[in-house]
């Protein structure tokens, strides 16, 4: 299905707002920046990228939108020597080390061809979800979630974090004189990172891909 010019603007809004926040816009951002006279108009189009299969919407979340193809233009160009322009080779890290950052160090047999629109920005690793903590993100047990590897990150975005020898994907909280990693799911309690702790945030989460069960 072709996309109109309207849909193309909102769908390369949504990836620039993930590149650069981890998040999508929401609703009221989408018609302010497309001067839309209302909310309607931009769930009209978001109606449409989906039917397009451009986006899935996760309903109940305000800004519950998954990218599921790149605009137009690519935000991103990797030399790769074994497969097509869309496509990228991305490592599957299981084990990880108590203490050494996620990916740094550790080499990996396990490797996943992947469609690089799939994912903003492109993931450098993946890791494989245990439990349901991040339910209501859309991200379950089993999930392979894609990774971009940064220290910086901003309050409200998920991130995979390490705290001692755990490693966890949660959303960061970032308050005056506190960290929390909040999960997204009411069965567990946040988590409060003490003085003291090894702590560190790993990466950016960037999108899944969810194997045949």
């Amino acid at each position: 299905m072709d996309l109109s010019e309207n849909q193309q603007a909102i769908l390369a809004l949504i990836a620039e707002r993930i590149e650069a926040e981890g998040m999508p816009p929401s609703q009221t951002e989408i018609a302010r920046a497309l001067g839309f006279k209302g909310v309607r108009a931009a769930q009209y189009h978001l109606e449409a990228l989906e039917a397009a299969g451009a986006i899935e919407r996760l309903p109940g979340r305000a800004r519950g939108i998954r990218l599921l193809r790149a605009p137009l233009a690519p935000q991103r160009e990797l030399a790769l020597d074994d497969a097509g322009n869309d496509a990228v080779r991305v490592p599957v890290l299981g084990q990880v080390a108590a203490g050494a950052p996620i990916g740094a160090d550790i080499g990996s047999d396990d490797y996943v061809m992947l469609d690089r629109t799939f994912f903003s920005p492109v993931p450098d690793y993946l890791l494989k979800v245990k439990g349901d903590s991040m339910r209501d993100e859309g991200i379950f047990h089993g999930d392979l979630i894609g990774v971009h590897r940064t220290r910086d990150a901003r309050s409200g975005q998920i991130v995979v974090a390490r705290i001692d020898d755990e490693i966890t994907v949660k959303l960061l909280k970032l308050g005056k004189d506190r960290v929390r990693l909040l999960p997204r799911n009411p069965d567990y309690s946040p988590i409060d990172v003490q003085p003291g702790q090894d702590f560190a945030i790993e990466g950016l989460y960037c999108g899944l891909v969810r194997p045949t069960r």
